[in-house]
């Protein structure tokens, strides 16, 4: 049975969130702040979100609302009050000022995917691609590049506000195409953003359909879109006009022998429980595409072993794969989210012992950090000293992906580069002198395709 959509589609931003009769339960102060940290990060928010996910009797502790409100705790108290004062001064200049120095300081592209992973064909760069490992080329349709709801912990929240030339987004296909022919080790494509899913279906098509028809690229035989609006807009394969064109897109990708992954970006199991989302879910699985769960351990929205146990054991009665839990990344309001690596391994360890083999398809924690995945083991104690047990899970050099190494124990520590090497034979897993830059490739076009 079809599932109709509790109401129209409405964007709520600053501008206009007072419009929402549940806006007035926050007092004065606290819609002061969301104006005030706004500014630097952005905040965009729906009546789906808003009407069927928080709760607001436990505003603001309430995880949904803290996913997607910003707090003001995301900024320190000096940038905070500089923003307050541009604002009450009322002089736009100075405000853009103020707000394009803040959001300088918060790392707006970590693990160098701005100048480290930039692909190149004929000698130019492949716009709106990041190519980091071997086998997976990850595309930022251009048309993608926002989402149905924000949330307040992204590391990729420049493409929501930074300059239009530090944004990723590739506007057509050809060049897509030419550069996985180039490339015939990779076997992945990961659609990502923003969110692919606020495209219409025969956007999406064009980006997909030529991948799918082309001879030449029998080499990619995996389709990833990575995409919240299984959380934040499951209208979209349900009830949205195109839904239905959607669902056929996703059968043709898995009738031509291909892995169509969907990637869902899931942070508290609250986002499972309405009966659309789960409609959603089993449309999707009914494709014969698969859907693999991932989100990072985030204070204040789900740093307790009880949310990702019930996170993962509905995922799997849904028919869903857990697949990652991520450390939160060093950029954005990472102040207000981080936890120590310590943390975020007690809460993996304390979820991961109490749900069945079927859940224990789940890998974290795992940084996305400059040289690769780095994957938190655990601790031990190695020549008398209490240290962190690592290992590559992907990495800019190969060679040692899998092979466990050391990092001396530090309690504080938030991410890889606050770690260091325990032992001398630790020290070549922790980057130096590393090869960082894109493949360059003579740009390949056949006389008839001319």
């Amino acid at each position: 049975m079809r599932t109709a959509a509790p109401e129209r589609y409405e964007a709520i931003v600053p501008a206009n969130v007072a419009r929402h009769p549940l806006w007035l339960r926050l007092g004065p102060e606290a819609r002061r702040a969301i104006e005030v940290v706004s500014q630097v990060l952005p905040f965009k928010a729906n009546s789906y979100v808003v009407d069927h996910l928080i709760d607001w009797n436990r505003v603001p502790e309430d995880p949904i609302f803290q996913l997607t409100f910003p707090q003001p705790g995301m900024l320190d108290p000096e940038a905070f009050e500089a923003v307050d004062r541009a604002l009450r001064a009322g002089d736009p200049v100075a405000l853009r000022t103020v707000v394009d120095a803040i959001r300088a300081e918060l790392n707006p592209h970590p693990a160098g995917q701005a100048t480290l992973n930039v692909p190149r064909i004929a000698g130019q760069p492949l716009p709106g691609a990041q190519h980091k490992y071997p086998e997976t080329l990850l595309f930022f349709p251009a048309a993608g590049q926002t989402c149905h709801a924000y949330c307040t912990f992204c590391f990729r929240w420049p493409q929501f506000v930074g300059p239009e030339e530090s944004r990723f987004r590739a506007k057509d296909h050809e060049q897509l195409v030419e550069y996985l022919a180039a490339h015939p080790e990779i076997t992945d494509l990961l659609l990502t953003g923003g969110d692919p899913m606020v495209m219409r279906t025969a956007v999406i098509s064009r980006y997909l359909q030529p991948v799918l028809e082309d001879p030449r690229l029998g080499h990619v035989q995996t389709i990833r879109i990575g995409t919240k609006a299984i959380a934040y807009w499951p209208q979209r394969f349900v009830s949205d006009p195109d839904a239905d064109e959607l669902m056929r897109l996703f059968e043709r990708v898995v009738a031509t022998g291909r892995t169509l992954a969907v990637q869902a970006h899931v942070s508290h199991p609250v986002e499972f429980s309405t009966d659309v989302a789960q409609e959603a879910i089993r449309r999707i699985r009914s494709t014969g595409a698969m859907i693999r769960l991932q989100g990072p351990c985030i204070r204040h929205v789900n740093d307790d072993a009880d949310t990702w146990r019930e996170l993962w054991t509905t995922g799997v009665r849904l028919g869903c794969v857990p697949y990652y839990m991520f450390v939160e990344r060093d950029t954005g309001a990472k102040r207000y989210f981080e936890l120590p690596l310590a943390r975020c391994f007690a809460i993996y360890r304390d979820a991961y012992s109490r749900v069945s083999g079927l859940a224990r398809t789940v890998r974290g924690p795992s940084m996305s950090a400059t040289p690769g995945k780095v994957h938190v083991l655990g601790t031990s104690e190695v020549d008398g000293q209490e240290v962190f047990v690592l290992q590559y899970l992907q990495c800019r050099r190969p060679e040692l992906v899998r092979r466990p190494f050391f990092a001396r124990f530090d309690a504080q520590a938030t991410w890889f580069d606050q770690l260091r090497p325990a032992r001398e034979a630790d020290r070549p897993f922790f980057p130096s002198d590393w090869p960082t830059g894109g493949v360059q490739v003579p740009l390949r076009i056949d006389v008839e395709d001319a």
